[in-house]
Protein backbone atom coordinates (compact mmCIF):
# COMPACT_ATOMS: atom_id res chain seq x y z
CA UNK A 1 0.00 0.00 0.00
CA UNK A 2 1.38 3.42 -0.99
CA UNK A 3 0.85 5.67 2.00
CA UNK A 4 0.71 9.45 1.73
CA UNK A 5 0.60 12.15 4.36
CA UNK A 6 -1.56 14.78 2.72
CA UNK A 7 -4.21 17.44 3.14
CA UNK A 8 -7.92 16.60 2.96
CA UNK A 9 -10.05 19.68 2.27
CA UNK A 10 -13.04 20.58 4.38
CA UNK A 11 -15.11 23.68 4.91
CA UNK A 12 -17.42 25.60 2.66
CA UNK A 13 -16.89 27.41 -0.59
CA UNK A 14 -14.06 29.98 -0.25
CA UNK A 15 -13.64 29.09 3.46
CA UNK A 16 -11.31 26.07 3.40
CA UNK A 17 -9.70 24.20 6.22
CA UNK A 18 -7.64 21.07 5.84
CA UNK A 19 -7.15 17.90 7.85
CA UNK A 20 -3.67 16.38 7.70
CA UNK A 21 -4.31 12.68 7.15
CA UNK A 22 -2.57 9.40 6.42
CA UNK A 23 -4.23 7.86 3.37
CA UNK A 24 -3.67 5.36 0.62
CA UNK A 25 -2.48 7.31 -2.41
CA UNK A 26 -5.15 5.65 -4.57
CA UNK A 27 -8.01 7.04 -2.47
CA UNK A 28 -9.63 10.38 -3.39
CA UNK A 29 -8.32 13.57 -1.78
CA UNK A 30 -11.29 13.96 0.55
CA UNK A 31 -12.09 10.25 0.68
CA UNK A 32 -11.24 7.46 3.07
CA UNK A 33 -8.18 7.89 5.27
CA UNK A 34 -6.38 5.78 7.85
CA UNK A 35 -5.63 8.34 10.54
CA UNK A 36 -6.01 12.07 11.12
CA UNK A 37 -2.79 13.54 12.56
CA UNK A 38 -3.56 17.26 12.49
CA UNK A 39 -5.22 20.19 10.79
CA UNK A 40 -4.30 23.36 8.89
CA UNK A 41 -6.37 26.54 8.59
CA UNK A 42 -4.91 28.84 5.90
CA UNK A 43 -7.35 31.65 6.71
CA UNK A 44 -5.70 32.41 10.04
CA UNK A 45 -2.61 34.67 10.23
CA UNK A 46 0.71 32.85 9.91
CA UNK A 47 1.68 33.58 13.54
CA UNK A 48 -1.65 32.36 15.00
CA UNK A 49 -1.36 29.34 17.29
CA UNK A 50 -4.35 27.51 15.73
CA UNK A 51 -3.20 27.83 12.11
CA UNK A 52 -1.40 24.47 12.20
CA UNK A 53 -1.70 21.61 14.66
CA UNK A 54 0.28 18.47 13.93
CA UNK A 55 0.95 15.33 15.98
CA UNK A 56 4.68 14.95 15.32
CA UNK A 57 4.97 11.58 17.07
CA UNK A 58 2.35 10.04 14.76
CA UNK A 59 3.93 11.66 11.71
CA UNK A 60 7.35 10.28 12.65
CA UNK A 61 5.85 6.82 13.19
CA UNK A 62 4.12 6.84 9.78
CA UNK A 63 7.23 8.11 7.99
CA UNK A 64 9.06 5.18 9.57
CA UNK A 65 6.43 2.88 8.05
CA UNK A 66 7.08 4.33 4.58
CA UNK A 67 4.52 7.13 4.26
CA UNK A 68 5.56 9.96 1.91
CA UNK A 69 4.42 13.52 2.58
CA UNK A 70 2.92 15.78 -0.07
CA UNK A 71 4.81 19.01 -0.88
CA UNK A 72 2.83 21.22 1.52
CA UNK A 73 2.88 18.71 4.37
CA UNK A 74 6.60 18.10 3.79
CA UNK A 75 7.13 21.84 4.27
CA UNK A 76 5.21 21.69 7.57
CA UNK A 77 7.29 18.73 8.74
CA UNK A 78 10.53 20.47 7.71
CA UNK A 79 9.57 23.59 9.66
CA UNK A 80 8.96 21.37 12.69
CA UNK A 81 12.42 19.82 12.25
CA UNK A 82 11.15 16.30 11.56
CA UNK A 83 12.49 15.97 7.99
CA UNK A 84 15.06 17.73 5.86
CA UNK A 85 13.68 20.53 3.67
CA UNK A 86 13.53 19.95 -0.07
CA UNK A 87 15.63 22.25 -2.21
CA UNK A 88 14.04 23.28 -5.47
CA UNK A 89 16.23 24.70 -8.21
CA UNK A 90 15.07 25.64 -11.68
CA UNK A 91 17.60 28.11 -13.12
CA UNK A 92 15.79 28.16 -16.48
CA UNK A 93 12.67 29.68 -14.89
CA UNK A 94 14.48 32.86 -13.83
CA UNK A 95 15.92 33.60 -17.26
CA UNK A 96 14.14 36.13 -19.49
CA UNK A 97 12.19 34.76 -22.43
CA UNK A 98 13.17 35.23 -26.09
CA UNK A 99 11.50 38.61 -26.72
CA UNK A 100 12.83 40.08 -23.48
CA UNK A 101 16.35 38.97 -24.43
CA UNK A 102 15.96 40.62 -27.85
CA UNK A 103 14.78 43.90 -26.23
CA UNK A 104 17.71 43.81 -23.78
CA UNK A 105 20.17 43.23 -26.62
CA UNK A 106 18.65 46.11 -28.61
CA UNK A 107 18.81 48.41 -25.58
CA UNK A 108 22.44 47.47 -24.95
CA UNK A 109 23.30 48.16 -28.60
CA UNK A 110 21.52 51.52 -28.48
CA UNK A 111 23.36 52.45 -25.27
CA UNK A 112 26.72 51.46 -26.76
CA UNK A 113 26.23 53.48 -29.96
CA UNK A 114 25.94 56.96 -28.29
CA UNK A 115 28.86 56.10 -26.01
CA UNK A 116 31.05 55.54 -29.10
CA UNK A 117 30.03 58.85 -30.66
CA UNK A 118 30.54 60.97 -27.52
CA UNK A 119 34.40 60.72 -27.31
CA UNK A 120 34.71 61.48 -31.05
CA UNK A 121 32.97 64.87 -30.69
Amino acid sequence: MALRIRLARGGTKKRPHYNIVIADSRNPRDGRFIEKIGFYNPLLPSDHADRLKLNLESAKEWIGKGAVASDRVHKFLANAGLVKARVHNNPQKAQPKKKAQERAAAAAAAAAKPAEEAPAA
